[in-house]
């Protein structure tokens, strides 16, 4: 148990020194100490989230990825070369991680999934991919992270090698800049002649009107499982209007409020399958979906698996 606590001590002083992309590793005992792990490990992925959110607020730029790591590894897959924040994530030296294999820092589970991951990348001259990995620190705390991996082989190279880029994302941006990309081509097949609609009606926001918003996005979050009222009733239970919730709101966090609903339900029940033994049904019904088919719908369709599917993968 001494074990566990320091684990758990060491991601608190990450956790105040501003890095919530720690995890403490789950075990397979059901005792006080692992009801902590899992209270602290959804914690710290809320506030990562949250934190995303909040910096596409007012943001109409094209970040959409959050590098975290970056490794080069030559033909054997030891490492050659890494990025500054890999040694602070990994609370080791640069001299420590040059030359050293790759799955060296990589937890149990996933360095099966590298060693199949590596059989195919030697099998081909130029390949892209991508596979969720756990990271493991000095620390034995856990960094679960999506990686995109490409090979490549310059005119200088005698042997090819491999990049390997670790990325914190967030799959609503993807989201919002296809939507974008849709109307786009939508308004370029227009007939000549038509008549254009009338612009989306644009909206100033004072500082109040933010702070409103504001309450009303911790309103949703913290009411996931409840039925949503009406826009109407909802923007007179913040203290505005319809028009400034529908157009404020988007303005603010860059989608529409019941997609906004949708996707913080999703994004929830994700965390409470990847990081509870709560039954599938009853977390179905506690992130405010009506039944367990709609959700697992939902769900497969957000993420690639069914809800009992993920559950089963290894972090």
């Amino acid at each position: 148990m001494s074990e566990r606590l320091k684990h758990i001590e060491k991601m608190l002083m990450e956790i105040s020194a501003g890095n919530f992309f720690y995890r403490v590793e789950r075990s397979v005992k059901n005792d006080n100490v692992e009801a902590l792990v899992v209270v602290l490990n959804m914690m710290a992925e809320e506030i990562q989230e949250s934190m995303v959110h909040q910096g596409y607020v007012q943001a109409h730029g094209t970040i959409k990825h959050i590098v975290q790591m970056s490794f080069i590894l030559d033909a054997k897959g030891d490492i050659e070369a890494t990025n500054q924040a890999t040694c602070s994530i990994l609370s080791t030296l640069y001299s420590e991680i040059i030359g050293k294999p790759f799955a060296v820092f990589l937890d149990e589970s996933s360095k099966v999934k590298w060693k199949n991951t590596w059989k195919i990348l030697k099998q081909k001259d130029i390949y892209e991919t991508s596979v969720e990995l756990a990271f493991k620190t000095k620390g034995n705390l856990v960094v679960p992270s999506a990686c995109y991996i490409t090979t490549f082989k310059g005119e200088h190279f005698e042997q090819k090698k491999t990049l390997v880029t670790v990325v914190h994302h967030s799959n609503d941006r993807d989201r919002l800049e296809k939507d974008l990309k849709r109307s786009v081509i939508k308004s370029k097949t227009k007939k000549k002649g038509e008549k254009k609609h009338s612009k989306k009606p644009k909206i100033r926001l004072n500082h109040e009107d933010i702070r409103k918003l504001s309450k009303g996005r911790d309103i949703i979050i913290n009411n996931l499982e409840k039925d949503f009222p009406s826009l109407k009733d909802f923007a007179l239970q913040i203290g505005t209007n319809e028009f400034k919730l529908k157009y404020g709101f988007k303005e603010l966090y860059g989608t529409s409020v019941y997609r906004f609903l949708k996707n913080e339900r999703l994004r929830k029940s994700k965390m409470l399958v990847q990081h509870t033994d709560l039954h599938i049904k009853t977390i179905a019904h506690m992130t405010g979906f009506k039944s367990l088919p709609h959700f697992s719908r939902s769900f497969k369709k957000r993420y690639g698996y069914t809800p009992s599917a993920l559950r089963k993968k290894p972090l």
